[in-house]
Order: C-alpha cells, then structure tokens, then sequence
C-alpha cells in the first residue's frame, strides 16, 4: 500500500497542515509505503521570491522531522529534485480537458482572494495529479480542499488507462472527517493564501496576536451559545484533553463560555503541544548541510521509484522509438 501527500513550502507552515496532512502521514510511516514531499514547483504559482522559496524548503523539511517524520521509514524528498514528474505532466496535460480544469474551484477561489491568475495556478491539478500517478500511489490523504484536485487526478489516470492500457494505479482519497477542514483565524478555511492561519512554530508573541484574532461573535458571556458554529472552539478541540473540552462545551450550551479567557488557554495548549518539535526544529536549523543530504537521498529513491513508471508511460504514447 503506497500512501503519498506533499506540502508547499510558500510559507509557514500552520496548525491546519500539521492536522490536515502531516499528522495523519506521519502516522502513516508504519501503515504502509509512505511517500512524503515538499511541493515547491507548486509553490511557483505563487510564490516568486527566490529567498523565500528556497528557505522555506529547508524550513519545511525540518518542520516535518521535528514533527516525527523519520526519513529512515519513508520516502521523503522535494518535488523538483525529480524531474520526471514535469515530463510526465506534459503528457498527461495533452489528454486533460479544458473542461475538467474549468471546474474546478480552487483556481476560481484563489482568483477571487488576488491571486494573480496564470497557465501553472490553472494547470495546477495536472501537475498535481502526476504527482501521484508518477510513483502509483494508492492513498492520497488530502483536506476537503483538495478532494477535487484528488477527483481530478483519478479522471487523468482512467482517461490515460483507457487510451493506451493500464499503467496508472488510480488512487482514492483519504479524509479525515474530524480535521478535514481546519478553520483560519476569520473562520474560513486555514490557508496561506487566505492569510488566516496560526503558525506551528510562533514564538509566544506571535502566537498571542495570532490566537487572540480569532473572529468571534458579539453573543454576551452568559448567553448560550452553539459551539459547533464557533471556529474558536473548533480550533479549541484540537488541542484540548477530554475532559476540559467536555466543560468548555457546557458553558458554550448552558451560557458562562468568555471567549477571552478560551483563547488565552488555546495559546498555553498550542504552545505546549509543540514545545519538542519547537526544540527539535530550531537544532536542525542550525545543521542545514543534513536537511540537505536528507533530501538528496530521498529524491535518490524518489527517482528509482519515478523511472519505471515515466518509461512505461514513454513507451505506450509512442515516445520511446527505437
């Protein structure tokens, strides 16, 4: 069983990816063969700030190690150190409708937030679906944002088998219902691009400001209030111990819920939450030569795994002629 999900390194990285994808993968490094990487030809569509781009690949990999993911248990390298997956989505872009790539929302969204349109922010789920095709994946654990990107890929991977037989692995998607969409600080959907999010690796400052923005209505403390209508409790519930969020959901239902004082607490839970991964992270950002050879050596496997398949798929279209 192949498991893949990759990450973009367009900024830092928050709570919403770390409940979203990196929780459920690292856990996933004992339930199957699990791929793992760093998305920065994705990142291209919006981010063109040298600097930017290639330390926050850097800072990514360690995020994801300081989080638990073993390099040793996994394939974990970044997607532009293998280019076979360019190749490949050229190909797979000549048996794509417009139509399919039309309807799909995240461009529209991503429009409608300022993001500047172009070919690769349209053309983003061909690239994304080579991806996962490229190493035949057969789980993609993907947030409910991403689902159609994954619906995407599963209709390029029957349209290639159906023309020139079966190579591709068609993959299904796996969501975590309890943490499939986790809210931003305005209450829509986390996200970089929304500029929303509560970073995993604040300092406490930071953290405060970010935490303490949390949109919230003007219903007055002794009212009742329905706390699955409220993004601060959603957040609230991802950090809190049974027993505690059993109490913060009373007061939401019976009235005496300030939201003040639930904020102060989820900044003193996040901040312990992550306290070893902080003091994990900041020992291998001061040792970027291993970040470096950690992933030199996955896109080595990465690329093992990758050339099978992309000369397969050069055979059946007619590429290879000899």
């Amino acid at each position: 069983m192949r498991i893949l999900s990759g990450i973009q390194p367009s900024g830092q990285l928050h709570i919403g990816n770390y409940f979203g994808m990196m929780q459920p993968m690292i856990r996933n490094m004992t339930e199957g063969e699990l791929y793992v990487f760093i998305v920065n030809l994705h990142a291209l569509t919006t981010v063109h700030d040298r600097q930017r781009l290639a330390g926050g690949t850097l800072e990514a990999a360690a995020d994801f190690i300081a989080l638990g993911l073993d390099p040793d248990q996994c394939t974990f390298w970044v997607q532009a150190d293998v280019p076979e997956v360019t190749e490949l989505t050229w190909i797979l872009s000549t048996l794509t409708s417009m139509g399919l790539l039309e309807r799909c929302h995240s461009y529209k969204d991503k429009i409608a937030k300022g993001i500047a349109p172009s070919h690769g922010l349209f053309s983003y789920p061909v690239l994304m679906a080579a991806d996962i095709l490229l190493y035949q994946a057969h789980r993609v654990p993907v947030g409910k944002g991403q689902k159609q990107h994954l619906e995407v890929a599963r209709d390029i991977a029957q349209r290639f088998n159906s023309v020139f037989g079966e190579i591709f692995v068609v993959p299904e998607p796996v969501i975590e219902e309890n943490v499939a969409t986790v809210p931003g600080i305005d209450g829509q959907k986390m996200s970089k691009s929304y500029g929303n999010t509560i970073g995993i690796f604040l300092d406490e400052k930071e953290l405060k400001k970010s935490v303490m923005s949390i949109v919230t209505d003007a219903t007055p403390v002794d009212e009742p209030k329905d706390p699955e209508q409220c993004n601060l409790y959603t957040i609230f519930k991802l950090f809190a111990p049974a027993d505690r969020l059993h109490e913060v959901h009373r007061l939401y239902v019976e009235g005496g819920a300030a939201y003040g004082y639930i904020k102060q607490e989820l900044v003193a839970l996040i901040r312990d939450y992550f306290k070893e991964a902080r003091e994990k992270r900041s020992r291998l950002m001061a040792d970027p030569g291993y970040l470096v050879r950690v992933l030199a050596d996955g896109a080595a496997k990465a690329r093992e795994k990758a050339a099978p398949t992309l000369a397969m798929v050069r055979d059946k279209v007619g590429l290879r002629y000899s």
